[in-house]
């Protein structure tokens, strides 16, 4: 496991089309400008020297939806982040089973409560509900319309939950 990187993107296309469809697909060049923006922290799994499973995640703020094909903005002012925002993992159906998405989520969150940040959120899309469930995630209303449009970007079925990290967390 490591950090996501340009090299990699080629692969995680690979990776994103097996699991989604084109209908979810995001391009090479919004992951450029995702790899780049200083909240980034995405990690990737190799499998036999190619992308098996990848973690598209930033550090942002509760309630704030990167839209598809949006950029990971930085939080509002720095030292303002209080969420880690799990943006897409996806894992190669063939290497289903393996636990590679713990993999990738457990670091993360542990990284993620020593800068601070408190709970993770996401967007659940294609039926993936039961998983984040089974991983502590709460479908969560978001109260903003801006927020509530950008959810919309993927379409229906999509849902906005949250866990809070670490057993001292402060409460969601």
């Amino acid at each position: 496991m490591r950090a996501l990187a340009l090299h990699h993107l080629p692969g995680l296309l690979a990776v994103q089309r097996a699991c989604y469809g084109d209908a979810l697909v995001e391009s090479a060049e919004v992951f450029a400008r995702r790899l780049a923006s200083p909240a980034n922290c995405s990690l990737v799994v190799e499998v036999d020297g190619q992308v098996g499973a990848y973690l598209a995640a930033y550090h942002s703020v509760q309630g704030k939806v990167t839209p598809l094909q949006g950029d990971f903005e930085s939080a509002a002012a720095p030292g303002t982040a209080d969420t880690l925002y799990l943006h897409d993992l996806a894992v190669l159906p063939q290497l289903g089973g393996r636990g590679l998405a713990q993999a990738l989520l457990a670091p993360l969150h542990g990284q993620a409560l020593a800068r601070g940040l408190w709970r993770a959120a996401l967007v659940s899309v294609q039926g993936s509900q039961p998983f984040w469930a089974s991983q502590g995630y709460a479908v969560q209303t978001l109260g903003q319309a801006l927020q509530r449009a950008q959810l919309a970007s993927y379409g229906p079925g999509a849902v906005y939950m949250v866990r809070q990290l670490g057993s001292g967390a402060s409460p969601v």
